[in-house]
């Protein structure tokens, strides 16, 4: 998969703001950012920074108070509640800390679903390509089985051949190895390398930072809304421009 022309994900002052009665909370704050195609980025942040906010934003699962988000080009803000699902459906994959798998349907069922919910294509193709893209993972010889039957690594390697299956834009990740050990985190987390060398473009959240340290060319930090560093990801880490990410880093905040 080639780089997009376009940035993959522009945004200029994307605020979210929630409203509970008279009280406004102000979940984002003026986000301005640059994600080219092929890049590997990590979202930091303690809770309640707004990463997820920021995440469903970028997943087109809400739209912004103020500001503008462009995904590919396309300015995401003008599209209605229709082509936003088309958007999810088929520019975007998704991959959550808990799976999020169909208990009683095989690993190759569940890799096929996205594919069933689109119009077209060759009968039997979608099977096919859900094989593949267990292939892909490493999973060729688990096709028939169940999420019960399956470790909590290889649930996780389903997870992402389901969201790789329709040949995302973007590929998005929220806290992918958070109910997984060390070992198969590290197994999870190579994963994702291998793909984003394929040219795929990747955004995660972990609060993991032996993670982001390893595999993400990019990282981001946010605090109560605001993202206030960005930057290249070994020199965030050896030379953070804010104490407050220095702090984070370090163990000491969040």
């Amino acid at each position: 998969m080639a780089p997009s022309e376009s940035p993959v994900v522009e945004t200029r002052n994307l605020e979210k703001v929630y409203r509970m009665g008279d009280l406004e909370v102000r979940a984002l704050r003026g986000v301005s950012l640059t994600i080219a195609g092929g890049d590997f980025v990590a979202v930091m942040g303690a809770s309640g920074s707004g990463k997820s906010t920021f995440m469903n934003l970028i997943g087109c699962l809400d739209r912004p108070t103020r500001g503008s988000y462009r995904m590919a080009g396309r300015d995401v803000g003008k599209l209605s509640r229709d082509q936003l699902a088309r958007v999810r459906g088929e520019q975007i994959g998704f991959v959550f800390q808990g799976f999020n798998l169909l208990s009683r349907t095989s690993a190759l069922d569940n890799v096929e679903l996205p594919l069933l919910y689109r119009r077209g294509g060759a009968p039997g193709d979608a099977r096919r390509r859900a094989q593949e893209a267990l292939e892909r993972v490493g999973l060729g010889a688990r096709l028939d089985h169940h999420p019960s039957a399956l470790s909590g690594g290889q649930q996780q390697r389903v997870a992402i051949a389901r969201a790789m299956v329709t040949e995302p834009t973007l590929l998005l990740a929220d806290e992918p190895t958070g109910n997984l050990d060390s070992r198969t985190s590290i197994e999870v987390m190579a994963l994702f390398q291998a793909l984003n060398a394929q040219g795929i473009t990747i955004l995660i959240v972990t609060h993991n930072m032996g993670q982001a340290g390893r595999v993400s060319q990019d990282c981001l930090y946010m605090l109560m809304g605001e993202l206030i560093e960005h930057g290249k990801t070994h020199d965030i880490f050896l030379n953070p421009k804010r104490k407050e990410t220095e702090m984070y880093i370090e163990g000491r905040y969040g």
